[in-house]
């Protein structure tokens, strides 16, 4: 070999053993390149602005100073807190006692049940909110029979029914949470209140509740988190009950023509909630250790007559109400019409209506979420990689990031890619890649959740070896883990998909006539009646979101657990 030949290759070597080593390296640097981009900077953009004058565009308070101290915005403060609280207890009031009779009990159709309330879970709220509308509307079926009846009940609108519907849709969070951690109590504990007198609701209210309280506080948060970020309840079924969200996207609207420096304010303030609420919730569990054994576990004991009866009609009454929105829609989308009008007899006009008039809208939607959910899958796959193999404070810095689209409204995101992507190379309004885009970023944290669950199950020895015969950390990586993390992968795509559908919040303010989505078109159906069309889109969103829920039972270890 020639003197010129060898420092080449000793230089090829050098940088073949370079990228061998740093391969995770890069991947981690280009993930927090991807989490700067598409989430901490259009944050930052929404943040910004909310401290900028619209008039001379200079530094102030004044937009914040405005919020907190207006009637109008004041009203709104207070209803969403309201409305978070009551979707959040609510939830509780209804989980927490369903997980006790599942796991304390042995309730005939326990998969059944954690099934149900599962589809209730997936099913979006503004479905919901529009199904119960056609039950306690005004004209409302259940309506029109208690009146005929001589019983006068409120209809849906308003905060109690904005209240009924959260509580209704986020409650399985509680439920699927508690039953797990009840499942886990050391019975000894509850023994040793027994022995001590505590009657059974003593034993439950000291004992048995502070031990799940972790678990049940987690699934409230949530409750709450999300009933104040959710803007089409409250749009559809509100009225005249302002929240935040609903405030937020009708003032962006109305500030099309400048800086939507209030709308901005306004999201800012919701995350400032959200986080709050997290934060709380951290600081109760620290104040004491709730640790078990997990050993000596109670087992599910048989129960009968009145006492059994009273158990399985409490279990099977909470998913009936929380599932009976999705009957209605369904059923809804059979009846015979004649335009928006039901004419009696059933039919599939509604059905022929969609094709005809707006095919594009399912394309979109599943288009979107089908980009998406192949890009999640790939990004996630590696960042759950750094994040469970790479101790370092990067990766533990990473993880904690990937928290934050949990507890930002979808308006909030929305406000900030409008900012963002706005100009130059970057203008990116009114086309599909934004939305893609958003989606990917907003239901990214499903995809590495449900991947490092299945590798941390998976011994790192088995890619050590791999490495060890010579491959590279990404082809050991290709090769080895990837099949193995497939399970995670499939569960974690499946509902990062029916997330991906199902988005209102953050389309909303995104799409044009060209990139309108089933949720958005079945938003605007019901404001303007066409409650055929809505039953319809709803229909396909919810058996797209069944079949997918099918799939995850199919490859999750845990089942219903990968839902939370």
């Amino acid at each position: 070999m020639s003197a010129a030949a060898q420092p080449a290759s000793a230089m090829g070597k050098g940088m073949r053993s370079f990228l061998r080593m740093d391969f995770w390296s890069v991947v981690m640097a280009a993930s927090l390149a991807l989490i700067a981009v598409l989430l901490a900077w259009p944050i930052v953009q929404v943040l910004m602005l909310g401290f900028i004058d619209p008039a001379t565009e200079k530094f102030t308070l004044a937009n914040y100073g405005k919020v907190l101290t207006h009637p109008y915005y004041l009203g709104a403060l207070k209803n969403t807190v309201i409305v978070g609280v009551g979707g959040m207890v609510g939830a509780c009031l209804l989980g927490i006692p369903l997980a006790y009779f599942v796991a304390r009990y042995v309730i005939w159709g326990r998969t059944l049940i954690a099934t149900l309330a599962v589809l209730a879970l997936v099913s979006p709220p503004f479905i919901g909110a529009y199904a119960w509308v056609m039950i306690l509307g005004n004209n409302g079926w259940l309506t029109q029979l208690l009146k005929s009846w001589g019983i006068a009940v409120p209809t849906i609108y308003g905060i109690h029914g904005i209240v009924l519907v959260f509580s209704l849709k986020f409650f399985p969070f509680v439920y699927l949470m508690t039953e797990s951690a009840i499942r886990n109590i050391n019975r000894s504990y509850e023994e040793a209140a027994h022995n001590l007198g505590c009657t059974p609701l003593q034993r439950f209210f000291k004992i048995t509740l502070p031990l799940v309280f972790p678990a049940a506080s987690s699934g409230a948060i949530l409750c709450f988190v999300l009933s104040i970020a959710d803007f089409g309840t409250p749009s559809i079924i509100g009225r005249d009950f302002r929240t935040l969200s609903t405030i937020a996207y009708n003032q962006y609207t109305s500030e099309m023509g400048g800086p939507p420096t209030m709308a901005v304010s306004i999201s800012m303030l919701m995350i400032v909630i959200s986080m709050l609420a997290v934060a709380l919730q951290r600081y109760l569990i620290n104040k004491r250790s709730y640790a078990g054994s997990m050993t000596n576990l109670i087992a599910p004991r048989e129960v009968s007559g009145l006492k059994g009866a009273l158990a399985h009609a409490l279990c099977y009454g909470i998913v009936f109400l929380a599932t009976l929105p999705i009957a209605v829609v369904i059923y809804t989308s059979f009846l015979q019409t004649s335009g928006p009008v039901f004419t009696g007899g059933f039919g599939l006009n509604s059905y022929a209506r969609v094709v005809k008039e707006v095919p594009d809208v399912i394309g979109n939607t599943f288009l979107f979420a089908l980009i998406a959910v192949a890009l999640i899958t790939i990004a996630g796959s590696l960042i759950s990689y750094i994040i469970v193999r790479r101790g370092t404070a990067m990766s533990g810095f990473l993880d904690s990031v990937l928290m934050v689209p949990y507890v930002v409204p979808g308006v909030v995101m929305a406000i900030g890619f409008l900012l963002v992507f706005n100009t130059g190379v970057f203008d990116l309004v009114g086309t599909a890649t934004i939305i893609v885009l958003i989606l990917f970023i907003r239901r990214l944290p499903y995809g590495v959740r449900a991947t490092s669950s299945v590798l941390r199950q998976i011994k790192p020895s088995i890619e050590e070896a791999a490495v060890s015969l010579g491959a590279s950390p990404a082809k050991a990586f290709l090769k080895v883990t990837v099949p193995l993390m497939m399970p995670g992968l499939i569960a974690g795509a499946m509902m990062s998909f029916i997330t991906a559908i199902n988005e209102l919040s953050s389309t909303l303010l995104l799409y044009t006539a060209r990139t309108a989505t089933m949720p958005v078109r079945i938003y605007s159906a019901v404001l303007d009646g066409e409650f055929g069309v809505a039953a319809a889109l709803s229909t396909i969103l919810l058996v797209s979101s069944g079949l997918c829920v099918f799939v995850v039972f199919r490859f999750s270890q845990s089942k219903e657990g990968a839902f939370v």
